[in-house]
């Protein structure tokens, strides 16, 4: 009987020893292509399996080969992230965008983009607000747009990076990510230009120590989870810090006014209030009210799947992608959980049935039997309009839930949204194809 219950508990650490290696391998990851380990990747470190399937996705869309050119993707990136009004993903964004060569003008406000780039607002607001609105029309408008027109495979990353960031927002949100990146109207206190809010979050020792020591409050969500390797990720935190400013040295001493230019650049990063970046900022979530008018009907899944569908086509149009999505969604609802599969599948039908998607073969009365009003009303929340208050509050029935099964929760929520997301526009992709 004692060696039995040994055995088990060797298991036990056995088991944890490998999630610890597997998060801190996917730390490491982070760190070599990135310089930091961001906030978000930090929430979804209890579920390493899910986590590197993510961030797998997010490296290949923003980073890998595809039709877009980098500063393009970034500055999507900024305007879906800016109709949900989310402060840390515009920032973070703002600041890649410029690493990887964007015009700083660009970031004045959308005004100051591109044509080509502008077009795409209306297809962001009417996928980060009410997706069934999606038509034909506005791929055709998109596709036909003269000398500023877009080619479909490059329409598709880009929808791909929309759908991306805005399923993204809710997750911000949801997980209370956002509350900390505060919008700056001026530099605080001698605050040297370069500061961006996300600084703190990622290691760099150069922000002002009234900065750096953040409250409790804080310093406890941006704390690494415990079976973090943190020895490892200071050693490579310091050596990435200590090799940027003996860049920073020699650039200071060879190039004084390409310099100047950089600071420049950094103080619009943290001057980009989200709302630059937004026309009509009236347009948001409606109740779906199904009508008789055809852009109100019902989406059914029957009649167009992401199995059956929305896969083989945006694998096409974009490769690869459509497996490494695919990958995402089945790794999200396969992941160890307390809770059951009935309610998992709950909650997705829920989120979907909430954006005007149905499944036929479903019966709905699951979703008040599984569903209590309270958490209903926090799904909705953090799916259509997640930045209403700014603060999602944990609804009192999961109060007493583990964190990592509350992450899972935001994480159906952002994986629901964004095939709810993908499969409108595929769906409006493939009757502009067949008209």
């Amino acid at each position: 009987m004692t060696k039995v219950h040994y055995n088990v508990l060797e298991l036990k650490v056995l088991s944890f020893l490998c999630l610890k290696e597997r998060v801190s391998l996917l730390f490491m990851k982070a760190l070599v292509s990135r310089g930091s380990v961001d906030a978000v990747s930090q929430q979804m470190a209890s579920h390493p399996q899910y986590l590197e399937s993510f961030l797998r996705t997010q490296h290949y869309i923003l980073h890998m080969d595809g039709p877009l050119p980098l500063p393009y993707r970034h500055y999507i990136a900024i305007m879906a992230a800016a109709r949900h009004h989310c402060n840390y993903l515009v920032y973070l964004h703002s600041a890649q965008f410029l690493r990887v060569g964007g015009d700083p003008l660009w970031l004045q406000d959308l005004e100051a983009a591109p044509p080509r780039l502008r077009l795409l607002d209306h297809i962001n607001k009417v996928l980060a607000h009410q997706p069934w609105l999606m038509a034909c029309s506005h791929i055709q408008t998109l596709l036909k747009s003269g000398e500023q027109c877009w080619s479909l495979a490059e329409l598709v990353q880009a929808v791909v990076i929309l759908a991306h960031c805005h399923s993204l927002c809710s997750f911000v949100f949801g997980s209370d990510t956002d509350s900390d990146f505060a919008p700056l109207s001026k530099s605080p206190n001698g605050t040297p230009p370069t500061f961006c809010p996300f600084d703190a979050a990622n290691g760099n020792t150069n922000v002002p120590q009234s900065l750096a020591t953040p409250s409790e409050h804080i310093t406890r969500r941006r704390s690494l989870d415990s079976s973090i390797d943190m020895t490892c990720l200071k050693e490579r935190i310091q050596k990435s810090q200590e090799e940027r400013e003996k860049r920073e040295e020699q650039l200071l001493q060879t190039q004084t006014l390409q310099q100047t230019d950089m600071e420049e650049e950094e103080e619009l990063i943290c001057f980009a209030d989200p709302s630059r970046f937004i026309t009509d900022p009236d347009f948001c979530y409606q109740e779906f009210a199904r009508r008789e008018e055809d852009h109100f009907q019902v989406f059914r899944v029957q009649d167009y799947s992401w199995e059956d569908h929305g896969f083989s086509l945006i694998n096409r149009l974009y490769s690869d992608i459509g497996h490494l999505l695919d990958d995402r969604f089945r790794s999200v609802t396969t992941l160890p959980s307390l809770h059951s599969p009935d309610l998992k599948r709950a909650i997705w039908n829920y989120i979907h049935c909430v954006l005007g998607i149905r499944y036929d073969d479903y019966d709905y009365g699951e979703v008040n039997q599984l569903l209590e009003r309270d958490l209903k009303v926090y799904i909705k929340a953090v799916a259509c309009f997640p930045d209403a208050t700014k603060t999602s509050v944990c609804p009192l029935s999961w109060t007493p839930v583990k964190p990592s099964e509350r992450i899972h929760l935001n994480l159906l929520i952002m994986e629901a949204r964004l095939q709810a997301e993908l499969l409108y526009t595929l769906r409006a992709i493939t009757q502009y194809m067949i008209a």
